[in-house]
Parts: C-alpha cells; sequence; structure tokens
C-alpha cells in the first residue's frame, strides 16, 4: 500500500476535547428535531407517496456513493479541523433552505430532496473529519471512553430533541424547527474553530488520489477482522434504511401517531441510547468489543420484528415504544465500541480513507434500501416489508457472530 503517517500522540489540551464533544453534543440535538420535523413534513404536510418518502430518506445518503472515497482522500490530505468547519456551515445552509423555501410557498418534494443531497454531500466530508480526528484530540487509552461520551451526548440529544421537535412542530410547524437544526450546525462550526490540536502533514499528499483511495478499500476489506464486521455493518445499514423508511409511514399512518407521539416515541430511543452508551466502556472491557458488536447485532432482529407485530391498540404502541428502547440500548452499547475497534487497527496516516470508504458504503447502501422500503411498501404494505428487513438484520447477526470478532482486536 502507499505510504501512510505513523501514529502520533495527540497534543492537543483537553479544553479543545471539551468544545469538540460541545459542538458534537449542540448539532446533535438540532438534528434530533429534525428527525421529528422531515418525517411531519414530508408525510403530513407535503402529502408524499410512500416512494417519495424512500426518495427523501435516500437523498440525504446518495453523495456518499459519488463523494465517499474521494472525501476520504482529502480529509487524509486537508487539515481535518478546516474540513469539519466548513461542513457544519454547508449543513447549516442547506437546511436553512428548507424553511425559505416553505415561508416562500414553493416548497416541494424535489427541492427538499436538492437541498438533502447538498445536506449529505457536506456530511460525508464532515463525518469523515470527525471520525479521523477524534484520535488527535484523545489518547488510544480513551478512545472507547471518548466515543461513549459523544454517543451519551447524541443519546440525551436524541431524548431532549424529539420531545422540542414535537413540540415545535405542533407550536410552529415543522419547517420552523428544521431551521432550528440549521443554526445548531453554525453553532457547531464557530465550536469547532476554537479546537487546537496538531495534524502532521501527510506524506500521502505525494500519492495519486486512486492509489490512496486503494490503500482506503485495501485496509477495509483486506484485514481480517475489519473485513467481516465491514460487510455486518454494511447488511445492518441496509436494513436500517428499509425500517426506519417504514417506521414513519407505519407511525404516522397505519398507528396514527400525532407529531408529539411520534417525537416520544423517538425520545424513547434517546432515553435508553443514554442508558447503553453509559454502560458501553465498561462493557466493552469487560466482554470485549467485538462481543458487545455481535450481542447489539443480534438484538437488532428482534426489535423490529417486535415492531412489525405492533398494532393500533394501546398494547401495540406500547410493544413499538418497547422496541425502540431495545434499539436504543443496543445501538449506543455498540457503537462506541465499534468506532474504537477501528480506530484502535486503523493507522491514523488512513484514518481518513478508511472512515469515508465505511461511512461511504453504509449510507450508499442505506440509500438503497430506504428507496427499496418506499418501493416494497406501495407493492406488499408495511409490514411485510419489515419482516423483510428482519431477514437482513439476522443476516448480519450471523456474519458478525461467524468472524472472528469474539476476539480482542488485534492489528
Amino acid at each position: 500500500m502507499g505510504e501512510v503517517t505513523s501514529d502520533v500522540p495527540p497534543a492537543a489540551p483537553r479544553s479543545s476535547w471539551h468544545r469538540f464533544w460541545a459542538a458534537a453534543t449542540i448539532s446533535s440535538i438540532g438534528s434530533a428535531v429534525t428527525a421529528v420535523a422531515m418525517p411531519v413534513l414530508v408525510v403530513q404536510q407535503l402529502a408524499a407517496t410512500p416512494f417519495e418518502v424512500g426518495v427523501v430518506n435516500a437523498a440525504q445518503f446518495v453523495p456518499y456513493a459519488v463523494l465517499g472515497l474521494i472525501a476520504g482522500v482529502y480529509v487524509d490530505r486537508w487539515r481535518r479541523k478546516t474540513i469539519l468547519i466548513w461542513a457544519s456551515i454547508g449543513r447549516a445552509l442547506a437546511l436553512g433552505a428548507v424553511p425559505v423555501l416553505w415561508v416562500t410557498g414553493v416548497l416541494q418534494i424535489w427541492m427538499l430532496v436538492i437541498a438533502l443531497l447538498c445536506f449529505g454531500a457536506f456530511s460525508v466530508f464532515g463525518f469523515a473529519a470527525t471520525q479521523s480526528l477524534l484520535p488527535r484530540l484523545v489518547p488510544k487509552a480513551r478512545l472507547v471512553s471518548a466515543n461513549a461520551r459523544l454517543d451519551q451526548s447524541d443519546a440525551a440529544a436524541t431524548t431532549l430533541g424529539p420531545a422540542m421537535g414535537g413540540g415545535l412542530v405542533g407550536l410552529l410547524g415543522a419547517p420552523v424547527a428544521i431551521a432550528v437544526d440549521a443554526i445548531s450546525y453554525l453553532v457547531d462550526a464557530a465550536l469547532n474553530a476554537g479546537v487546537k490540536v496538531e495534524e502532521p502533514r501527510s506524506h500521502a499528499r505525494t500519492d495519486t488520489v486512486r492509489t490512496q483511495i486503494r490503500d482506503g478499500v485495501q485496509w477495509t476489506y483486506r484485514h481480517h477482522t475489519l473485513r467481516p464486521l465491514a460487510v455486518s455493518t454494511h447488511m445492518w445499514f441496509f436494513a436500517n434504511g428499509a425500517s426506519m423508511t417504514v417506521l414513519s409511514l407505519l407511525a404516522l399512518r397505519s398507528l396514527g401517531f400525532t407529531a408529539s407521539m411520534f417525537g416520544l416515541l423517538l425520545a424513547t430511543f434517546g432515553v435508553t441510547s443514554l442508558l447503553g452508551a453509559s454502560i458501553a466502556p465498561w462493557s466493552g472491557t469487560r466482554f470485549g468489543s467485538g462481543r458487545v458488536i455481535i450481542l447489539e447485532r443480534v438484538a437488532y432482529p428482534i426489535a423490529w420484528l417486535l415492531v412489525a407485530m405492533a398494532s393500533s391498540t394501546g398494547a401495540g404502541h406500547v410493544l413499538l415504544f418497547f422496541a425502540l428502547a431495545l434499539q436504543g440500548f443496543a445501538a449506543s452499547l455498540c457503537n462506541a465500541n465499534e468506532m474504537g475497534y477501528w480506530q484502535t487497527l486503523t493507522p491514523d496516516g488512513l484514518l481518513g480513507r478508511v472512515n469515508a470508504t465505511r461511512r461511504s458504503i453504509n449510507r450508499t447502501i442505506a440509500a438503497l434500501g430506504a428507496l427499496s422500503a418506499g418501493l416494497l411498501v406501495g407493492l406488499i404494505g408495511d409490514r411485510p416489508t419489515l419482516f423483510a428487513a428482519v431477514v437482513v438484520f439476522t443476516a448480519a447477526a450471523l456474519v458478525a457472530a461467524r468472524s472472528p470478532l469474539r476476539a480482542p482486536p488485534r492489528g
């Protein structure tokens, strides 16, 4: 493979980690508000068809297919902090266009799709930079703990955000709630501008873009442990993209949830996510990060099977809330361990490309899952589509369970 920089201990002051953490927390709150507002805007206010719902859900992921691998190269070439700042500003502008178009009375589905495509394009660079900058802010021994802190913030935001989002949607409308998310990204950019971090020059700048892309792909898919982990994660993202598309249709149409009830449902996910993130470092130390990842993969088909079985009765609503609670706990328990796993086994000079490679394919597959679900719901209905997603979740669990993830990570 091409030349990469060696791992260099982070030299960032602790205050920089705190600013980085605060920025992530604030943007997470805004995103949690949009998680309620966007489905309400699309399903209820714009009266989208199931296929249009799938297109909207897929739109922000499509840029990963086009830009993902190239973004990884430039995240390893350029200063990651600078990329992170401009990506946040770009996302703020993309989301901010939605309420402006609504107020002027011209917002249509295709306009929303364009805004989300732009949002996704900036997110490709932003997320690759975020995951690659973190190992420069904290020592490797604290990576799982740091990822867990970020997950705790995200979980707290997912708890508070939907309640805020449901209230804002009910009071002022979905477009105004989306404006809150746009503002949160501007605050995110301002906070990250004050982060002080040492970012050594990458020797990979002398390689061609093609060579650098190849290095990232090879590290991801030739590593004995990371390869099955990547494949399992890809399958998980396809099933999750499909099932989340169906969830908004099932809850807001078939089960008759109001915006406030839908916000409360997502908040339930956030509450248990906070619990899972809180014990993620302990679970990784006690059982091993790989085993925790396998546990999450096993929990997800069970949770979505319960969603598929939920009815419009009171007991059915309780079942749906329980299923989302199980998902939240499992996802946040796993995420810090999985991110730490990748960051521990990947050289710093390859982090941008490996993170972008994985995220690019994950988000591309999630877009395909969302589009597939939109089509299937129109053909066979929401519940049969969810049962199909459960099959894919189960396959992802089997791939993980049969891999070397049960053993401690080794390079």
